[in-house]
């Protein structure tokens, strides 16, 4: 779970100087409270949420499990507590909650397309994430089956275009090389030359960056031709969508990585009930 420290941040921007609705009509009462999926797919969250309401001195039993499949109309979470702290943390719960099993139910629907094609490929997140709430998202990638790739600049080596207009790639390689000798090394290529020379040189992680399948599958025949196939990981990204990344997985690449799993949410629709 991510620090408490870090979620609390969520409430103070949604109650800087308190919750004045509650605090100036609703009597110091205790009561309960269902949190309920209104709609089917893969919930997330939900330990983030227990950690908020508990932190107010709000009882919490979870009746689902982050990862977990759930139907509509399914309770997550039941709550018993002061009324007045119930609903300060309402929203602030629902949203997380809403955000992260938006991605995990989206990032489940991508591996299952995926899969089908080729059992072998994974899919992976990127950094195209909400300032603020990249380990969220990241969680919530992981919760629905995907791969949630690096997590900032500086726990991954991937040597991009705008790195390459700067330093030829044969010389970026060689110097990213010199740098660790543990960090795995990724490269962006858009060309069946530049992939050819990014294996010959020793890069571990070959990124093909907005090339069509056709194109795709050419460069990775060019790659077995040359002996090279087996020594670089591929991984594909740009453009992908859930109306192409079958088609995509089918060109026999290992990564499939999606920017529109993180930057393009689609909230799950989930609901809190108050209960006197």
């Amino acid at each position: 779970m991510v620090p408490l420290e870090y979620l609390l941040k969520f409430i103070e921007e949604d109650a800087p100087f308190g919750d004045i609705t509650s605090e100036s009509i609703v009597p110091v009462v205790s009561c309960r409270a269902l949190i309920r999926a209104e709609q089917d797919g893969i919930v997330a969250g939900l330990i983030e949420a227990e950690a908020l309401f508990s932190h107010f001195g709000v009882e919490v039993k979870q009746e689902a499990v982050d990862g977990e499949v759930v139907k509509e109309g399914d309770l997550l979470l039941l709550l018993s507590g002061p009324a007045k702290k119930i609903l300060l943390v309402e929203r602030t719960a629902l949203n997380i909650i809403g955000r992260m099993s938006g991605i995990a139910t989206q990032t489940k629907r991508m591996m299952n397309l995926v899969k089908r094609e080729n059992p072998k490929c994974r899919v992976a997140a990127t950094r195209k994430t909400c300032p603020g709430l990249r380990v969220l998202d990241k969680k919530a990638v992981a919760l629905g089956g995907g791969d949630p790739h690096r997590s900032s600049l500086s726990d991954g080596i991937l040597i991009k275009d705008n790195h390459l207009v700067l330093v030829p790639l044969g010389e970026a390689i060689k110097k990213a090389k010199a740098r660790s000798a543990c960090q795995k090394i990724e490269i962006e290529v858009e060309t069946v030359k530049d992939a050819l020379a990014a294996a010959r040189a020793g890069a571990d992680i070959v990124l093909f960056d907005n090339m069509t399948p056709d194109r795709i599958r050419d460069t990775i025949m060019h790659l077995e031709k040359a002996g090279l196939r087996d020594r670089v990981t591929i991984e594909l990204s740009g453009g992908i969508t859930e109306g192409t990344i079958s088609e995509y997985a089918r060109t026999g690449a290992d990564i499939i990585s999606l920017g529109a799993l993180t930057h393009t949410v689609t909230n799950f629709s989930v609901t809190l009930e108050l209960l006197k």
